[in-house]
């Protein structure tokens, strides 16, 4: 193994600046270095493997065990008495608590359960349960058996879970009854079975653990889609518990479904080794969680996030993890984030902004924050889309404290950009997610592939190869990973954001590349559009989209939600037009008039994905007139109907 640099003396830390510049120009020493906080069968001895370039591998001659690192090595160590997981449901009013040993515990009946079942290394278990504790359980149980597990995001349409059943083709489905919302249940067996029966591919089994209050039964599906349909806990209870399976670094961890331009998804893969060394990495880093520490990440294990920070990163650290089944408002208020932080002592909490735009509408001068004792509380994150300025600084007036935003995709797993708080807290620019993490070469290119100046603007890339934990390819089709991220610009990975990187190194990402608007020959960026109409005092949250214009090409159509207290004016009246113009002018003052903003609404809510997105490109086909499908993410498809009638009122 590499021989590392001297580490820094105990109580110090090393400078951001010094730490990126190693990790680009000696990424085997820094990553092998990286490595050996991980426990290995076989430790690696080469870091990145670039002979098939421009696809990479990490830690090729590496064999280890995901779900050990996760779970056995912490109890043998003793620690099994620590606190693991804390699943906090506000839809049942309940608090479970786990320690390592009992995790493990369960993991390893759970896994001896699907060893029955014949799944083994390699094999594929599609995971679709909502936030509850044996969703976590379930991963961790397909990656001590090395099976690749696929989370599919809980309440998704059957016509999606077959397409992805076909794609990854499991032998088995691991479900429940079905998940609570605020205001509805949502039968998860009608939706597997009818994914089961459209699906090409034959499933072998499905397992189902039974949630009171729902009304299909197992017995009501067991004939249906050609599996064997099979009691969980019955499963688990006639298995014996499995030990842990060594993987080669290189082998698939899990996949993980995003959208594709096609229509069809694209499956990104997540291998062992690259995974367990970056989330590791990245605890200590960028989070600044370790042993006995809580991490509470406000999201979902079916989405990117939760995979890395609410499962895997911190139980790789040791770390205690906060599962939160609830909403940011309305379970029962717009204070839960708060009395999570209280209740479970946490340390650095991860939200995205819509949640924290929810919350403002609803408690705009934070008063229910005041009734929480918040002092363990040392960084508040924020990632998932762009954090616009009002926003930010309205959470950091409130909190007392930097809110850092950071950067990351669901191909990435982890961030591109971030404040590396674990190595040197630096400045918070507003606006901006601060600097690349270790290991990213970014650059921003112009459309022919050059590098542009600080402060301009062009497509943001990350430069071959990307570092550990990254996708290495898409699943089973190593060519459409080629044409989709690295065929853009030869020898860098493309991001599909574009933005710019500040003099002083800090990254600014300003939207999607098709979320750009060419006005009369002038490229505008939606989110400069955007933080121009949040920063007016009445705007909760709002969207730009481009529209066709004969004259100009684009024009930019903005829609505006209204703060809570903020009374919405009757369409039509004096007070409505007072507003709108005051939001035009507030466009004016922040971009000028090369915006040449006109068209503004107020609507009730945004269309959004139920990750938070939102649906800006479907926004923009409605008004436009295009076909579009409704995306099966949708939170509320009732919002695109309302949209409806307001872009079409003859229709």
């Amino acid at each position: 193994m590499a021989t590392p640099d001297a580490s820094p003396a105990p109580g110090t830390r090393s400078s951001y600046a010094d730490v990126h510049a190693r990790s680009l120009a000696d990424p085997e020493g820094f990553w092998l270095e990286a490595a050996q906080a991980i426990d290995w069968t076989t430790p690696p001895t080469r870091a990145v493997d670039s002979s098939n370039a421009p696809l990479h591998r990490w830690f090729p001659d590496g064999v280890l065990n995901t779900a050990h690192n996760c779970l056995d090595r912490h109890v043998d160590a003793g620690r099994g008495d620590a606190l693991a997981l804390v699943h906090d449901s506000a839809m049942t009013g309940t608090v479970t608590r786990y320690t390592y040993a009992q995790l493990r515990d369960e993991v390893a009946a759970l896994a001896g359960a699907l060893a029955a079942q014949g799944v083994g290394k390699g094999d594929r278990v599609l995971v679709y349960l909502p936030m509850i504790p044996r969703a976590p359980v379930a991963m961790l149980a397909c990656a001590r058996l090395g099976a690749v597990h696929s989370v599919v995001f809980g309440g998704f349409a059957p016509r999606e879970l077959a397409a992805r059943i076909d794609d990854a083709a499991p032998d088995v489905v691991l479900t429940c009854s079905g998940g609570i919302e605020p205001k509805r249940r949502v039968e998860y067996l009608p939706a597997v079975a009818e994914a089961l029966e459209t699906a090409s591919h034959p499933v072998r089994t499905v397992l189902v653990h039974h949630r009171d209050g729902f009304e299909t039964a197992l017995a009501d599906v067991a004939e249906r889609g050609g599996a064997a349909w099979k009691d969980w806990d019955e499963a688990v209870a006639a298995a014996e518990p499995a030990a842990c399976v060594d993987v080669a670094a290189t082998d698939p961890l899990y996949v993980l479904y995003t959208s594709g331009t096609t229509g069809r998804p694209k499956g990104v893969v997540r291998d062992n080794g690259g995974h367990a060394v970056a989330l590791r990495w990245t605890m200590e880093n960028i989070y600044d969680v370790g042993p006995g520490q809580a991490m509470c990440t406000a999201s979902d294990v079916g989405w990117v996030v939760g995979h890395s920070y609410i499962v895997y990163g911190p139980l790789l650290a040791g770390a205690t993890t906060v599962m939160y089944e609830g909403k940011p408002v309305g379970t029962p208020d717009a204070g839960a984030f708060w009395r999570l932080i209280e209740d479970h002592g946490v340390r650095s909490f991860f939200t995205a902004p819509t949640a924290l735009r929810a919350i403002r509408r609803q408690d705009p001068e934070g008063a229910l924050m005041k009734e929480h004792d918040l002092s363990t509380l040392a960084h508040f994150y924020a990632a998932g889309e762009r954090l616009d300025p009002e926003t930010q600084r309205w959470i950091e007036g409130l909190l007392g404290m930097p809110v850092i935003d950071h950067w990351w995709q669901t191909e990435t797993g982890w961030a591109i950009a971030a404040n590396p708080v674990g190595l040197e807290e630096l400045p918070v620019k507003i606006g901006s997610s601060s600097v690349p993490s270790p290991g990213f070469d970014l650059v921003v290119l112009d459309g022919l592939g050059e590098p542009v100046g600080p402060g301009e603007e062009g497509n943001i890339a990350v430069r071959l190869p990307l570092p550990p934990g990254t996708l290495p390819t898409l699943w089973g089709d190593d060519q459409r990973y080629i044409d989709s991220y690295l065929s853009a610009f030869e020898g860098h990975y493309a991001t599909g954001d574009s933005g710019l990187v500040d003099e002083d190194g800090y990254v600014f990402v300003l939207g999607r590349t098709d979320d750009v608007i060419n006005v009369s020959g002038h490229r505008l960026s939606t989110g400069v559009l955007e933080a121009a109409l949040a920063a007016h005092p009445a705007v909760a949250e709002c969207a730009v989209v481009g529209l066709a214009d004969p004259l100009k090409g684009q024009r930019p159509s903005g829609y505006v939600v209204l703060k809570s207290g903020v009374e919405t004016p009757e369409p039509g009246s004096p007070a409505e037009a007072a507003l709108l113009e005051e939001l035009r002018q507030a466009v004016r003052r922040g971009v000028g008039p090369v915006a040449d903003f006109r068209d503004v609404a107020i609507v009730d809510a945004l269309p959004k994905t139920r990750s938070g997105k939102i649906l800006r490109k479907t926004m923009r086909q409605m008004a436009d007139g295009e076909e579009y499908t409704v995306p099966s993410t949708i939170e509320d498809a009732s919002v695109l109907d309302d949209l409806r009638r307001l872009l079409h009122p003859q229709r």
